[in-house]
């Protein structure tokens, strides 16, 4: 795996991937920026990699899905380097008929077994996550 980032000016960045896909990043203060911050791409990666997960284990368990979200809460430290020092994941599945215990089994293991996001921040960050599903059975 490959990427560039090139700077632009003042706290401005371009992220390429080696796939060709780009991603504008500043440092900026956030009513001046027109991209996430370095940090909150890492979050969002973060993000992606244990949504992929959480819906490639509820497709092999054969639930209707019809969405996956997931809210990311993170503080970092006060000092340099202001690391992610906690990572709260809120996980919403979406479908017909999804119990609630499949669901939370599918975060589980995305979070301790498979997202390699995941497991790189639990070096530094302690990471919590919550589940819930809308339209669930009732069981």
């Amino acid at each position: 795996m490959k990427a560039r980032v090139k700077w632009i000016e003042g706290t401005r960045y371009l992220g390429t991937s080696g796939s060709g896909h780009g991603v504008v990043m500043e440092a900026s203060a956030a009513d001046q920026s027109i991209g996430p911050s370095p940090m909150e791409m890492l979050l969002i990666g973060m993000g992606g990699c244990t949504t992929y997960d959480v819906v490639a284990i509820l497709q092999k368990m054969r639930l209707d899905v019809d969405d996956v979200t997931v809210d990311l809460e993170a503080e970092r430290a006060d000092s340099i380097p202001k690391i992610f020092t906690k990572i709260h994941c809120i996980f919403t599945v979406y479908g017909t008929n999804i119990p609630l215990a499949k669901a939370e089994e599918a975060v589980r293991l995305s979070g301790e077994k498979y997202c390699s996001a995941s497991r790189m921040l639990e070096k530094s960050a302690v990471i919590t996550f919550e589940t819930k599903v809308v339209g669930a059975q009732t069981d």
